[in-house]
């Protein structure tokens, strides 16, 4: 039975002008050996992939959408929430239906994935790629993705990166952390976030003192983490720096010598922990007297900072606009961030509370809202891998991450990743091709049935070129190549 494209004829899809520089014949000639399309089909696939880097209104849409039905409404909560879904995982959130899924994705508590046999290695001088690699193995094999998702969100946010860090182990610790935390309150969170050995030495806070403080982790608190800029003064970095020193990275248990120049036989000692460790605050380094800070002034500590912070409504707003552009649209009404601002101030910054309000909302599950979302890196490959059943796939997904614009533990500077179309370009498009062409490599015997992915994975919702592309492949494994490349499935 061929497949047919649910946009109506009378009403063909509209879509933006496609950019000059497309996918080149080169560039598809090797994704289109591989799976067996031609090169043509490569090219309409890349070309119409770039065109959703295009900024979507929420007055235009390109696909009829199906969100009037629960199922849809249930896989849509589940692409947004969980890298995509296995055949399992998608079969239980249908049976228990859109409410019942919301309330366990909230409430389930975080599986720990497994520890990290490196993370004792003196220095934290391993690889970062066996890091990646185990955190991708993990949001792959997850009973609670929606957790993975999250720590993702907060890593994309209190940003740091192993190059600064200069120890994966601290990198390894800051993720543990974001799982543990990532539903909790902002308080909390805000909290370890200071303290965290990652952060400490990404924002140089680990170097401040009382008689020398450094601004930067001051200044980042309030502009990127909770108030954004134009709500506090330059007087307010000053002095909440002032505030904030004393905090120094752990101490290790011990000390290990490793040769770092075998050639000149150079050694060095390295710190070794035995496990999990805040930074620790040294009174002796702080600032002893009063500052003035958002508007009081007295003595202050860490708290009393990040109290204080807190106590402006534009931190609330921050939080919800942000998680608003990763989970519901790109361009939220202030009407709607206010709402949900609301709504997680007065649940005493709780993020459980925010996270309902959010999928439980009208715009959530408005058609607008339908594939107004464009996957990042990382959602695209976790949930191809999910699609085709391969387990054994991050080592590609850590190989492809960069060249589409993401490397997990790396974000281009503190402000994190882009967001939604920022991920779309010429050459991030060739790059999700290619990464198809890899995925689909990995996966050895029978793939699962193409005509099932349509309807599981796309809501057998089609444009008329995908429908037409996807209706003459010779067989299922160019169907998989058509749908996974498909500007469809890089939408959520």
């Amino acid at each position: 039975m061929k497949l047919v494209s649910l946009a109506p004829i009378e009403q063909p899809v509209t879509l933006p002008p496609t950019p000059k520089r497309g996918i080149t014949r080169r560039q598809a000639l090797a994704a289109a050996v591989v799976t067996g399309v031609g090169v043509g089909v490569v090219r309409l696939l890349g070309g119409s992939m770039q065109q959703i880097g295009s900024p979507r209104t929420a007055t235009t849409t390109d696909w009829i959408s199906p969100l009037g039905s629960e199922s849809a409404r249930v896989m849509q909560l589940l692409r947004r929430t969980s890298f995509g879904y296995t055949q399992a995982q998608l079969d239980a959130a249908l049976s228990d239906g859109f409410n019942k899924t919301v309330d366990r994705l909230i409430e389930t508590k975080p599986a720990d994935p497994p520890t990290l046999a490196v993370a004792n290695t003196p220095g934290g001088r391993f690889p970062i790629q066996q890091l990646q690699q185990w955190w991708i193995d993990h949001m792959l094999s997850t009973p609670t993705p929606f957790a993975e998702r999250m720590t993702l969100f907060w890593h994309g946010h209190f940003t740091s990166d192993y190059r600064k860090a200069a120890d994966d182990t601290f990198m390894y610790w800051q993720n543990l952390t974001w799982r543990r935390m990532a539903m909790t309150d902002l308080r909390s969170m805000l909290m370890q976030v200071t303290a965290d050995p990652a952060m400490l030495r990404y924002l140089d806070l680990a170097t401040s003192t009382g008689q020398s403080p450094n601004e930067n982790y001051s200044r980042e608190l309030m502009e990127l983490f909770t108030m954004g800029a134009g709500n506090f003064t330059e007087n307010d970095v000053r002095e909440g720096a002032k505030a904030l020193a004393g905090w120094q990275v752990p101490p290790p248990d011990t000390y290990a010598t490793v040769v770092v120049d075998k050639a000149n036989n150079v050694t060095r000692k390295l710190p070794v922990y035995s496990g999990q460790k805040p930074g620790v605050f040294n009174a002796r380094r702080a600032y002893k007297g009063s500052v003035t800070y958002l508007g009081q002034t007295g003595a202050l500590d860490t708290q009393g900072v990040i109290d204080r912070i807190l106590a402006q409504p534009a931190t609330a707003a921050l939080i919800a606009n942000k998680v608003a552009q990763h989970f519901v649209t790109a361009r939220p009404s202030t009407t709607y961030v206010k709402k949900l601002g609301d709504t997680f101030r007065r649940s005493n910054y709780d993020m459980k509370t925010l996270m309902r309000a959010v999928f439980t909302s009208p715009e959530f599950s408005a058609n607008q809202s339908y594939r107004s979302l464009v996957k990042s890196p990382t959602e695209f490959m976790v949930h191809t891998g999910r699609a085709l059943g391969v387990t054994s796939i991050s080592k590609v997904i850590t190989a492809a991450g960069s060249g589409m614009g993401q490397s997990l533990f790396d974000p281009p500077d503190v402000n994190g990743w882009p967001n939604n179309e920022s991920w779309i370009s010429s050459n991030t498009v060739v790059e999700r091709v290619n990464f198809t062409t890899s995925a689909l490599a990995q996966a050895k015997g029978t793939l699962p049935p193409a005509s099932d992915a349509v309807h599981k994975h796309l809501d057998g919702v089609l444009s008329p070129q995908t429908a037409s592309l996807f209706n003459q492949a010779a067989d299922d494994r160019a169907r998989w190549f058509i749908t996974l490349a498909s500007p469809e499935f890089q939408l959520k």
